[in-house]
């Protein structure tokens, strides 16, 4: 009899390790997987039109806020301040639930036509799960910023299918330069080549190519890897920015990348700009950046390049996620075969 308790218990913990099991695997097939949402394009922006000031990371002081009044007026467009814009938790701009509450809030604002966030730093991330992406789809809006925005580009886009904006925060230098390239895209609705403003390319595996762009702050895209709020990676153009990294940390993160699956399954790749990215102090040996890059990416033999207007500097350019784009590596051109807003 003890031979055979001992038989029945071994088989019931068989039987529930192998439940188990099934049952990991099955959540984690649910937490990779985003349905694919057919592309859907948001309204051009038009003079006089409201655009609403939200803040999803980093909060920001009174100031700053006041500067964005003034720069979306200089562009003749109206503003309406989200309630929780100038909250303070900590470094965020209030609690997660009530950043969040604020951008549904302006989705589904019919007065709303566009979304401008505010600031990166941290905190997008935390936001996602609270969004109601349902809504965003049923509404659909310009949303533009970088950084640590790229989290909520990347989600919206991926979870809702609308095209998102990496562009400036409301806190960005609009200068003559940037504030054409937004106007182009947004206000007047062209497909405009992405050319690098001066001869700052690097080609690492000349071509062309074609396909959907993505991308945004390597950092936060690297930390959103395992989550189900990012988009399917097959066949798109990615587009990777950086700021204050050390090298190793830049080869980490295109290290997860690659461990990940993600750039196996690319049509192209940018690295736009590390921007004061640093080596390693006291005479310790390093790689530099270029030789971290061929080393990832000139094996996936797809075209690929280093250096255009898009990241942690003064003159950047309005870039569309979601859109068909082509790539030419050798000239650091991004083309748009088609506009991004209707």
């Amino acid at each position: 009899m003890s031979d055979r308790r001992y038989f029945l218990k071994l088989l019931g913990l068989s039987l529930l390790t192998t439940q188990l099991a099934a049952t990991n695997k099955r959540s984690l097939r649910v937490a990779s997987a985003v349905s694919p949402q057919p592309i859907l394009k948001p309204p051009r922006l038009k003079v006089c039109d409201t655009i609403a000031v939200v803040s999803p990371a980093t909060m920001i002081y009174k100031h700053q806020l006041k500067y964005v009044n003034l720069v979306l007026g200089q562009q003749k467009l109206k503003v309406k301040v989200g309630t929780h814009v100038l909250d303070q938790y900590g470094y965020l701009a209030g609690k997660d639930i009530d950043r969040a509450a604020d951008i549904n809030a302006m989705f589904a604002d019919d007065e709303v036509k566009a979304l401008l966030t505010t600031t990166g730093g941290w905190g997008s991330s935390r936001i996602l799960p609270l969004l109601d992406y349902d809504l965003i789809r049923k509404n659909p809006k310009i949303i533009i910023g970088y950084s640590d925005i790229t989290a909520l580009l990347l989600a919206i886009y991926a979870r809702s299918g609308l095209v998102t904006f990496h562009g400036p925060f409301g806190t960005s230098i609009w200068n003559k330069f940037s504030v054409n390239y937004l106007k182009s895209i947004l206000f007047e609705g062209k497909a405009m080549t992405l050319q690098p403003p001066t001869n700052i390319v690097e080609t690492i595996t000349s071509g062309k190519a074609r396909g959907q762009l993505v991308g945004g702050n390597l950092s936060v895209l690297t930390a959103m890897v395992g989550s189900n709020f990012l988009p399917d990676w097959g066949g798109k153009i990615l587009f990777v920015e950086e700021i204050r990294e050390d090298i190793y940390r830049v080869d980490r993160m295109l290290t997860h990348l690659s461990l990940a699956g993600v750039l196996q399954q690319l049509e192209g790749f940018v690295f736009t700009q590390c921007t004061r990215c640093l080596d390693e102090e006291d005479n310790f040996p390093t790689l530099t950046l270029w030789q971290v890059l061929v080393d990832h990416i000139r094996p996936l033999g797809i075209p690929a390049w280093y250096g255009t207007a898009i990241g942690h500097i003064r003159n950047k350019f309005t870039v569309p996620l979601g859109v068909e784009v082509e790539i030419d590596s050798d000239r650091g051109t991004i083309k748009m075969l088609e506009t991004a807003v209707v």
